[in-house]
C-alpha cells in the first residue's frame, strides 16, 4: 500500500478509537484531567488520544475499560485494527514517542540508531535501499531523520543509552571518508550529557539479544514501550510482560557490553587508525 495512503488509513483509524474514548468517558461524566488522574496518565495523553493524534495502546485500553465501565470495548477495538493501523507508516507513533520520553535505550547489531547518524551515514543507509529510492526521497528521509536528533538537543533531554555491536562500528558503509567521519561523530556523542555508549565487543562469547535490535522507552506518564523493525514492519509493544523480557535482555547487554570508558578508548584507537 502507499505510505501517503497507509497514513491516511492510519489517522482513521486512531480518530475511531479517539471517538470512542471521548464518548465514553463523557457519558461517565468525567473530565479528561479527571480520566488521566484515575488512569494515572498525563492530562496531554488522554487528549491525543481522543483528537486521534496517538494510537491507544493495548495496556490503556484494560485500563480505561475498567474505568469507564466498557466491559472491554475499547480492548476489543484495538485488538481488532489492522496492524497497519496500530503502527502509522514511517513509525511515526514511534518517533512522536521518542521526541517526548524521558529514557530511551537502545540495542543496535547492524546499522546505527537514526539519533546517532551523521549526514553522510545516514544517505548512505537511505542509498543502501532495495528497491532503490529516488534522489528526492533520499533527501526527504536524509532530512527527517536528522530532525529526529533535535531531542538531543531539548531543554531537558532524555536519559539515553546506547549499546551497538562491534560490527557496526567497523563496517566501511559509505566508504572510508564516511567510515572516518562516523567515528569522529561517535567519539562527540560518547561525551554528550545523559548519554551513555557502549560497544559490545564482536569477541565476546555470549549474547543477551541474538533475536535482533530494539528499543526500550519510559514516557513522561511513566509508561514502559519497547519497539521492534525487522524487514518488512515494526512493532511498537506495551504488553508489560514483552517489555519485561526485552528489558532483561538489555540489562544483560550492559553488562556483556564494553563499559563508557573503555567503548570510548576503542573509539579512540579507531580513529587513530583512519
Amino acid at each position: 500500500m502507499h505510505p501517503r495512503k497507509r497514513q491516511r488509513k492510519n489517522a482513521s483509524a486512531m480518530k475511531l478509537v479517539g471517538k470512542l474514548v471521548s464518548l465514553f468517558r463523557i457519558t461517565a461524566d468525567l473530565t479528561q484531567a479527571q480520566l488521566a488522574d484515575r488512569a494515572g496518565v498525563q492530562l496531554e495523553t488522554i487528549a491525543s488520544i481522543e483528537q486521534g493524534r496517538r494510537a491507544l495502546l493495548p495496556d490503556l485500553a484494560r485500563r480505561l475499560d475498567q474505568l469507564l465501565n466498557t466491559k472491554g470495548a475499547l480492548e476489543t477495538a484495538v485488538d481488532n485494527l489492522p496492524e497497519v493501523d496500530l503502527i502509522p507508516a514511517w513509525a511515526e507513533q514511534y518517533m512522536d514517542l521518542e521526541r517526548e520520553a524521558l529514557v530511551l535505550s537502545f540495542f543496535a547489531n547492524q546499522v546505527l540508531p537514526g539519533l546517532l547518524q551523521t549526514e553522510n551515514y545516514a544517505r548512505a543507509v537511505f542509498t543502501s535501499r532495495v528497491p532503490a529510492f529516488s534522489e528526492e526521497e533520499i533527501n526527504g528521509l536524509v532530512s527527517a531523520r536528522l530532525r529526529r536528533q533535535e531531542v538531543l538537543r531539548r531543554r531537558t533531554p532524555p536519559t539515553i543509552s546506547f549499546i551497538i555491536s562491534e560490527a557496526i562500528v567497523v563496517a566501511q558503509l559509505g566508504g572510508h571518508e564516511v567510515h572516518a567521519e562516523t567515528a569522529r561523530h561517535l567519539r562527540e556523542c560518547a561525551d554528550l550529557p545523559g548519554v551513555a555508549l557502549q560497544i559490545l565487543p564482536l569477541a565476546h562469547r555470549t549474547h543477551a539479544a541474538l533475536d535482533g535490535p530494539f528499543i526500550l522507552l519510559e514516557t513522561p506518564d511513566y509508561q514502559h514501550l519497547a519497539y521492534t523493525e525487522t524487514q518488512r514492519g515494526s512493532q511498537l509493544i506495551g504488553e508489560p510482560d514483552e517489555v519485561s523480557i526485552l528489558a532483561q535482555k538489555y540489562a544483560m547487554l550492559r553488562t556483556q557490553a564494553l563499559d563508557t570508558d573503555a567503548t570510548k578508548g576503542l573509539l579512540d584507537r579507531l580513529r587513530g587508525e583512519q
